[in-house]
């Protein structure tokens, strides 16, 4: 796919005026939404109490129309600042109360001003949202903590977060000898219902930074690098289930390929290795299934071998036989049979008795004293505090439990994932019980932990040397151990990446502000990660006459502007598609979700959509029913007229007039191909137009 902005083409209005933003409070985050903002081509005006000291972006100055000294509570402050003309406005100083007062006074003076206010105040954000309109507020700190949460988790990991209640994950893999894709399956044959590949390489050391910039039908070989999106396997059981719509013949198709069984059995293992975690509730299981396997086996024994008991008499005798009642039931009580007939009971029927008895005495004590001790445990965990055990291997060190660090050691929580606290000063009360924690000095707190046994060491304290240095000495102490940095100067953290390469370094001003800066084109931002040195964004768009992705297949809005469409939804009331096909038309009305960095972001709101430079030749048809089954194909995949499709495959060998990108081109191909038309790809000749 071309990557450079020459070969743009612009579906608006050149002559379109530049949109003016407003931006308050010139700190770091300030800062770099101001140059985020101008990446995007718009005029930005700024005020801020005082000239700012620190400038973290060089040349600022040059990339504001004008900068106001002053308080941008004050009406005066902003009309001369032009609120009236702003189409957006971000306040984002460091006073949570200055940003509510200010979004009030924009407001007065611009009642259509979409406000981005920085704040953590969630209950009185949605309230403002629902009375003002047109306002949505984040907190930085909140932002960034999925970001290190997923760094946390290291390996294959890069990102993993929520849509209508489905889990999906981001991996990073590469390809081994013995996985069942090498050497096997092409990169195009990874996209599932449940799976989109979002970047190929066989470089190791090169990863392309852009979507779709790989070859689908390059052969995956052991060492290529493989990134794709998933929906992890729990959810999509659930998926499944909540569908309404599941014919026979889809039902036919899974068992007869065993899906159904590999569903069925990755479920049990799941299930299993989670109660691993539990071995009591692991042991209480096996003992039922069992008590209960002999009770049932029981009853189909004694109602075969005495015909004149009924069934009900057979299972409740079973069952006294299993709580230890042998005696009893050979003393007299002996299925409605006279007492002579249990001596002449078979010697292998009495053995089976007793065995059911002293099988049962074991299994009920064994779950009396389960319970016993649960009982018990729940008790003393009542009365006493409770400090989670230390980890053994494979967890986490997180170092400050600020208002960051208790978000990522939550959602770290959220991730299954064992961890470590370490803070210097004294914690919540809420939080001490959660998980495993070390309070002191933080050197001699990481000579208490076996560094060598983690997974990863996360760094979030509020003082930026101070987190340099704790990373430094826990790489002296474990030069293996995967350590990320938080930082909040974007040159340092820059720096500090090139210096130390073995840590990951993460700057939370600059994540946060491509959010702040996304969400003031009134893009609706679900969740942030990072896909190695670029952030990615996850954006909802809800399409709207006029809207630059109106009308477009979403092949063209995937390819066109480099983004990855992952949810589709036709309308509120209508099911949601996770990974859309991309021959699906968007409309008005029609809710998108895709991923996209802040160049693709950028693209959209300019209009500036990739050119398509490959086109279709059909050759021949193998069978006289693929004419119209062809035609069909090219309409939907190209998005062309069905008249135009018919008159290509009545005439053949022929090529398709319109031009395709790549993968939508290779995709028509194979579609082709399988209908038993013979097709290729050949470059787009611009004369043919």
């Amino acid at each position: 796919m071309p990557s450079s902005e020459s070969n743009y083409q612009p579906v608006k209005d050149s002559q379109t005026k530049l949109d003016q933003f407003l931006v308050c409070g010139l700190g770091s985050l300030g800062q770099h939404c101001v140059a985020i903002l101008k990446e995007y081509g718009a005029v930005v005006n700024a005020i801020d109490q005082e000239e700012p000291k620190n400038w973290q972006v060089p040349n600022l100055l040059d990339l504001l129309e004008q900068l106001l000294i002053g308080d941008c509570r004050q009406t005066s402050i902003l009309e001369q600042a032009n609120i009236s003309q702003c189409r957006t406005i971000l306040l984002v100083t460091g006073n949570e109360r200055v940003n509510i007062e200010a979004a009030f006074a924009a407001r007065l003076l611009n009642p259509q001003v979409r406000l981005v206010v920085r704040s953590d105040k969630q209950n009185l954000n949605e309230l403002l949202s629902q009375n003002l309109g047109n306002f949505i507020a984040f907190e930085p700190n909140q932002i960034s903590a999925s970001g290190f949460a997923i760094a946390a988790l290291g390996d294959e990991n890069l990102g993993c977060f929520q849509l209508e209640g489905h889990q999906l994950r981001v991996v990073k893999h590469q390809i081994k000898a013995s996985d069942q894709w090498s050497n096997k399956w092409r990169v195009c044959e990874m996209n599932t219902l449940y799976r989109r590949v979002l970047n190929h390489t066989n470089n190791p050391s090169y990863l392309p930074q852009e979507f779709h910039q790989w070859e689908p039908e390059a052969r995956l070989q052991p060492g290529d690098i493989v990134i794709y999106l998933e929906v992890t396997e729990q959810l999509k059981a659930k998926q499944l289930n909540n569908q309404p719509k599941y014919n026979l013949q889809q039902l036919w198709q899974e068992i007869v390929l065993g899906r159904v069984y590999k569903n069925l059995k990755q479920k049990i293992a799941y299930l299993w290795q989670t109660s691993d975690r539990y071995q009591s509730l692991r042991v209480a299981i096996i003992c039922g299934i069992t008590v209960f396997f002999l009770w049932c086996f029981g009853t189909v024994i004694y109602s075969l071998n005495y015909p004149d008991t009924n069934i009900v008499e057979a299972f409740y005798g079973t069952a006294m036989l299993l709580l230890g009642g042998y005696g009893d039931l050979f003393g007299g009580i002996n299925f409605k049979t006279p007492p002579e007939l249990a001596e002449r009971m078979p010697g292998w029927l009495r053995l089976f008795s007793l065995g059911l008895t002293v099988i049962g005495i074991g299994f009920v004590g064994v779950l009396y004293a389960l319970l016993t001790n649960a009982l018990l445990s729940s008790r003393f965990q009542f009365f006493n505090n409770y400090q989670p055990l230390m980890p053994k291997n494979n967890y986490v060190v997180l170092i400050g439990l600020n208002r960051v660090g208790q978000r990522v050691a939550a959602l770290l929580q959220e991730l299954k994932q064992p961890l470590v606290g370490i803070s210097s000063t004294a914690v919540n009360a809420d939080f001490i019980n959660k998980i495993p924690l070390i309070i002191g000095n933080i050197s001699d707190a990481l000579g208490k932990v076996n560094l060598a046994n983690t997974k990863s060491i996360v760094v979030v304290t509020d003082d930026d040397m101070e987190n340099l240095e704790i990373a430094l000495m826990a790489h002296v102490q474990s030069p293996t151990t995967h350590v990320v940095i938080r930082t909040y100067d974007r040159y340092f953290s820059d720096n500090v990446a090139r210096l130390f390469p073995y840590a990951q370094v993460l700057c939370t001003s600059a994540i946060s502000a491509e959010v702040f800066a996304a969400a003031a084109f009134g893009e609706n931002i679900l969740s942030v990660f990072h896909f190695d040195t670029k952030t990615i964004l996850v954006v909802e768009y809800m399409i709207e006459a006029g809207d630059t992705l109106n009308e477009l297949l979403l092949a063209e809005v995937a390819y066109g502007y480099g983004v990855v469409p992952i949810l589709y939804q036709k309308s509120k009331r209508s099911p949601v598609k996770l990974m859309p096909t991309d021959h699906t038309r968007l409309a008005v009305g029609d809710r998108l979700i895709v991923l996209a960095n802040s160049n693709s972001l950028q693209r959209i709101e300019r209009g500036e959509i990739f050119p398509r430079t490959w086109q279709v030749q059909v050759e021949k048809v193998l069978a006289q029913d693929a004419i119209f089954d062809g035609a069909n194909e090219i309409s939907l995949i190209s998005g062309c007229k069905m008249s135009t499709a018919r008159k290509l495959m009545n005439n053949l060998p022929g090529q398709l007039p319109i031009a395709l990108y790549k993968q939508q081109a290779l995709y028509l191909v194979r579609r082709l191909s399988k209908l038993r038309v013979t097709a290729h790809l050949k470059p787009f000749a611009q004369d043919t137009e």
